[in-house]
């Protein structure tokens, strides 16, 4: 009898899947509540599938909905989702010194989406070292601002929470009823804020290579002219497009709402210049909020949607497609209309198969988001623009809603946890699972070409 044994393929949808389900038992139990009764399914799995696929949105109010016990349980899902459930495993496998397979590592790095298992193992730990390091630095500038107004017990919570959840860009807190909003004039807390965001959302890559480079070159005496230089061109064109959308995110929310009262309207020019920054960095795949987005003029709405569909940047905590994706698909595009065969960025050639690959997962991505946007608006009594932002938020786990997700009814829960979890795996990713391994494939017939019209 032939051992059945599962690929990467499929062990990493099933394994985040696996993890929703058991978070769902756990937040189900009467001791996850703050009144000591039962769940309902439904509320436990969206909660449940918020927290691993790291997304924020919520169907109860995480600060006063959830116990101690509950609260525990979705930051242990929100870590775990944050760096990975195959990632985790390794990390305790790595812990108790179990022995790696081949296939273990192959697993690992298909889950980390390296190219090669040549010194996993050491990366894997340098990830676990860095996430709880940035984490805990995190925790503790928090506390400054949490403690007097939360106590100290209560502060020191609150502060290793937000942390967590904003390395891991999920967005979830146990702030109050308004998230951030109390805190939008305390330039200490949005950030501490937005650097955990950043530094979660540009990539383990990326920041192991700065952290490596930065210091030899502080070791050798470089300037940071030559520090810059021999950074990877990965580095270089995540940070490059990062630092764009950022900036032309934060312009852009600034002109849209500089006189909105709904948003920032009525703030001095210091903290609207902050908040717009912030907002920029939160669109992307964050969550928090300083102000409601119901409020957001149509400007900024459609830009929300854009920058929450490309996302942060690969290998990180971040979700949408991501930025490096999407720039190559433009590039793809670009290379098509003025007929170039070679692409180079940064003085490297992009392979046609990275580039394809891109564009297939942005496309996918795209009828993802509106195949969803459809079902949602024909299920619920919402229009257009807010069921968009709701599956485009959910697809691009960022958890930035237009007060939408507590009015869902069963059917809305069911499909925004899909459309987390599909943009959590990606969904060409699962297309990929349903596609593969369906019995041996059949031998390629050689056809003569055919004469189609496009355009």
């Amino acid at each position: 009898m032939k051992k059945f044994k599962l690929s990467s393929i499929h062990l990493i949808p099933l394994s985040f899947l696996a993890a929703i389900l058991i978070g769902t038992v756990f937040l189900a139990l009467p001791i996850s509540s703050a009144s000591g009764s039962w769940t309902p399914f439904s509320d436990a799995l969206f909660t449940s599938a918020t927290s691993v696929c790291v997304t924020g949105l919520v169907v109860v109010d995480t600060y006063i909905y959830w116990s101690a016990f509950g609260q525990a349980v979705i930051l242990v899902l929100i870590q775990i989702g944050g760096l990975g459930v195959i990632t985790v495993v390794a990390t305790l496998m790595l812990i108790a010194h179990k022995r790696f397979s081949l296939s273990s590592r192959l697993t690992l790095r298909d889950a980390l989406n390296l190219d090669s298992i040549s010194g996993l193992l050491g990366f894997l730990s340098r990830i676990i070292r860095g996430t709880l390091i940035v984490e805990l630095i995190g925790a503790l500038l928090y506390m400054p601002a949490f403690i007097p107004v939360f106590g100290t017990g209560r502060g020191i919570w609150v502060s290793v929470f937000t942390a967590i959840s904003a390395f891991c860009n999920a967005g979830i807190d146990v702030l109050g009823p308004n998230s951030l909003l109390p805190f939008r004039t305390q330039p200490l807390v949005l950030i501490v804020t937005m650097l955990l965001i950043i530094v979660g959302g540009i990539g383990y890559v990326v920041w192991l290579d700065l952290s490596k480079k930065v210091a030899f070159g502080i070791k050798r005496s470089f300037s940071p002219r030559q520090i810059i230089k021999r950074l990877s061109e990965h580095t270089k064109l995540v940070l490059a497009i990062t630092l764009t959308l950022i900036l032309s995110g934060a312009v852009l929310v600034f002109l849209a709402e500089h006189n909105n009262p709904e948003t920032i309207g009525n703030m001095p020019l210091p903290l609207k210049i902050l908040n717009s920054l912030f907002e920029s960095v939160t669109f992307r795949t964050a969550g928090f909020a300083t102000f409601s987005q119901k409020g957001i003029t149509d400007i900024t709405c459609v830009a929300a949607y854009l920058w929450m569909f490309i996302g942060g940047s690969p290998i990180g905590t971040a979700g949408g497609v991501k930025t490096t994706t999407f720039y190559l698909y433009l590039l793809n595009i670009s290379s098509y209309i003025r007929g170039k065969r070679r692409v180079k960025v940064f003085n490297r050639t992009i392979d046609r198969a990275r580039m394809k690959k891109a564009s297939v997962i942005v496309e996918v991505s795209m009828i993802t988001v509106l195949v969803f946007t459809l079902l949602l608006i024909a299920t619920n009594p919402i229009d257009f623009k807010d069921g968009l932002f709701e599956i485009m938020s959910a697809c691009a786990t960022v958890g930035l809603t237009r007060d939408v997700t507590s009015t869902l009814n069963i059917a809305g829960k069911l499909i925004v946890t899909v459309a987390m979890y599909l943009g959590r795996i990606g969904p060409i990713s699962m297309a990929i699972f349903l596609a593969r391994g369906k019995g041996p494939k059949e031998p390629e017939t050689q056809y003569a070409d055919g004469n189609f019209y496009i355009g």
